[in-house]
This record gives structure tokens, C-alpha cells and sequence, in this order.
């Protein structure tokens, strides 16, 4: 019998190493709670605890970011119909992926999960709480499933880079996630540099979250998520020593006295939570005239009463999902361009999205995130 010689062996390896799928190897990774989880990476079945997180797994996959989604928290389409609208035309198969309820209203269905065999789930941290109270990190490590924590919401600005990176790790995409982070902070670097430089006067802003979903008022942030894009941007949070986590509520008697200068609305398309609400439909391509009327129309509301933001016309509304994407960076470079339109003049938020959606996401850019009364 001959053996093949050194040549042939090298080539059969070659041949077997490209016919056959890289085996994944196990890595610890370490959440963003500090937990250390091993995973075999790159994962080639993913369960996302939120459908909103298919916004960061698609920076990190342009090609097709449902690649190894094997289920998926069921909010995307009523949170953000026009994104979900945009991907299922470019990915129709996403209508068949397996849906779930949430893990904090007790909808998730652990057996479903683990009937679909996921190399990981992806939870954020918010959901932690009652993750543990139903001792579910326990019964899916028994069938061998890692969950890991990631966070775009509670802590944003101190948890968007190190989650991209765990997202990189799992996903096999270490590269791309790196390229993004390194694209996220110069473009608020853009923002802080002046600043720091011109040290202008900050104005008080009254941060609004989900104006008009419901006839309460008024929710706000605290020292983070969007309270704290506010500070990044040159102005001073009206709610950050009244509101002692990331979220919270202010009376209308407190904005009133406070009288900011600036008030800025979250918005969104929120028809499947509050039909024909009064919220401002910012987003994916929104119409903007109609989220112009909806956002003046908010400005008749008692809290609103003669302060000095309405009477300068200095009111303003912004995409809600910034507060839950790795994209807060063009929220803080149009946050800047309304507090300080003179310093910021040659700052194009909109062209810093659109480069987002041309280097790093499968969607074309559709306008539609921002609207301000001043808009003509």
C-alpha cells in the first residue's frame, strides 16, 4: 500500500478544512452583571430574550443578522413596526421564527426554548430580577443552555461597549464589533471635544420619555440612558436629582417650576400599544409633518404651561428606541445640534446615520428619527 506523501496530506487538509463547519470551541465570556458563562462560539443557534436586540446583531452582521436566530421575544413589530417592516421585506423568513413573551411579565416559555435548542440566550439585563426569582439560569443550565446579560437600556453609556463585545465574541464577529465601537466614539467624541474646548452656558432640558403614550404625565430618566445623552451633549438634566435610578416620573407642577429651556420627546409608531394615541411617531422613514403636529400638540398640555422651552419654540422629539440601541451616538449629536445650534453648525447627525447604515446595517436609511418645532 503507498501512503501519500507530504504534498497530498497538506491538500487533503486543506480540502477537509473547507468542506468541513469550524468546530466551536468553549469560551468564557463575561456578562455584563459580571457573571462568568461558558459558551461555545461562535454560537450557531441564538434565542433573543428582546426582539430590539436584533438592532446591535445587525451591526455586527450586514449580511443577514437573522442568520442564527432561532427564536425571539415577540416586541419588535409593535415597539418598532417600521424597522420590523423593513426586515421582513428584505428577510420574509423572519415571520416564521418562534416568538416569546417577555421574562418580566412571566410570558417567557422556558420548554419552548429549550425545545429549540439554542447555543446561547441573550437576556437583558433588566430582566435579571426575575430570571433569578424563576430560577430559570439554573433549569437551562441543567440542559446544557448558557444565558448571558447584555445591556443597551439600564446603563447604556456604560454598557454598550463591553455588550457589543460579548455580542462580537458570541457571534464569531470580534472585528466588526470593534470597528463599531470605534466608529460610536468618535462620533460622540465629536460632540464632547467641542465642548470641552468652548465650555458653553448648558440649558436646562426637560427629557420627556414616550410623551403622549399615555394621558399621565410625565416620565423621564434619571442620570442615564437618555438623562445622561442630555449631560454628553452639552445641556443639564431637568430630572436627574429628582429621579434617583434611570427611570422614573416628574409631576407637572415640578416642570413648570423647573421652566426649562429645552423639553425633547421620545416617540415613536406606537399604533399596536395605543391606538390612535397621542405619542409623536418618529422613526424608519415617519412622516414627518404629522409628528410635527403631534409634537406641537403635546405642548397644550398643563405641565407645559408658559414655560420658557414652548414660548422659544425650543421643543423638540426624537426616535424612543435610542434609549435601547448601540446607535445613542447620532441621538447625542442631534441632542447637541438642539441645545447649541451655533457651535454645532457643521455637526450632520443625519449623515452620521447614514454612514452607520452604509458601513455596518442591512437596511437602507429611510429619515424620519428627529423633529423639532422649529422644522418649518
Amino acid at each position: 500500500m503507498r501512503f501519500p506523501g507530504k504534498s497530498a496530506m497538506y491538500a487533503l487538509g486543506v480540502l477537509v478544512s473547507t468542506v468541513l463547519p469550524a468546530i466551536a470551541d468553549p469560551v468564557v465570556v463575561k456578562d455584563v452583571t459580571g457573571r462568568k458563562v461558558e459558551v461555545n462560539v461562535p454560537v450557531k443557534h441564538v434565542i433573543l430574550g428582546e426582539g430590539r436586540q436584533i438592532y446591535f446583531l445587525a451591526a455586527l452582521d450586514k449580511e443577514n443578522p437573522f442568520e442564527h436566530v432561532v427564536g425571539w421575544r415577540d416586541d419588535l413589530p409593535k415597539a418598532d413596526p417600521e424597522s420590523y417592516a423593513a426586515y421582513l421585506a428584505k428577510y420574509p423568513d423572519i415571520a416564521k421564527l418562534p416568538t416569546f413573551g417577555g421574562m418580566k411579565d412571566g410570558t417567557f416559555d422556558i420548554e419552548q426554548a429549550v425545545a429549540l435548542k439554542p447555543d446561547v440566550i441573550l437576556m437583558n439585563v433588566d430582566a435579571k430580577t426575575a430570571t433569578e426569582e424563576a430560577g430559570y439560569i439554573e433549569k437551562l443550565a441543567k440542559v446544557g443552555i448558557p444565558l448571558v446579560y447584555v445591556d443597551f437600556r439600564e446603563k447604556p453609556m456604560e454598557n454598550t461597549e463591553p455588550s457589543m463585545r460579548i455580542m462580537g465574541t458570541l457571534m464569531g464577529k470580534e472585528k466588526v464589533a470593534e470597528d463599531f465601537i470605534t466608529f460610536r466614539a468618535e462620533a460622540i467624541k465629536k460632540v464632547t471635544d467641542v465642548l470641552e474646548k468652548n465650555q458653553p452656558p448648558r440649558p436646562l432640558v426637560f427629557m420627556e420619555r414616550a410623551g403622549g403614550y399615555s394621558e399621565d404625565c410625565c416620565m423621564s430618566f434619571g442620570n442615564e440612558n437618555f438623562g445622561k445623552m442630555v449631560e454628553l451633549a452639552g445641556g443639564t438634566n431637568m430630572a436627574k436629582d429628582i429621579i434617583p435610578g434611570t427611570f422614573g416620573t416628574v409631576n407637572p407642577e415640578q416642570i413648570i417650576a423647573s421652566n426649562p429651556d429645552q423639553v425633547i420627546v421620545t416617540g415613536g409608531m406606537w399604533e399596536g400599544y395605543v391606538p390612535g394615541g397621542n405619542w409623536v411617531g418618529v422613526g424608519y422613514g415617519a412622516d414627518i409633518t404629522e409628528a410635527h403636529r403631534k409634537l406641537e400638540n403635546l405642548t397644550m398640555r398643563p405641565a407645559f404651561t408658559g414655560i420658557k422651552a414652548v414660548k422659544d419654540g425650543n421643543v423638540h422629539a426624537i426616535w424612543h428606541q435610542f434609549y435601547n440601541n448601540p446607535y445613542q451616538f447620532v441621538a447625542i449629536q442631534q441632542i447637541a445640534k438642539w441645545l447649541h445650534p451655533d457651535l454645532f453648525q457643521d455637526l450632520d447627525p443625519e449623515a452620521t446615520f447614514k454612514e452607520l447604515h452604509a458601513r455596518f446595517l442591512p437596511l437602507d436609511y429611510k429619515p424620519g428619527y428627529f423633529v423639532s418645532l422649529k422644522d418649518k
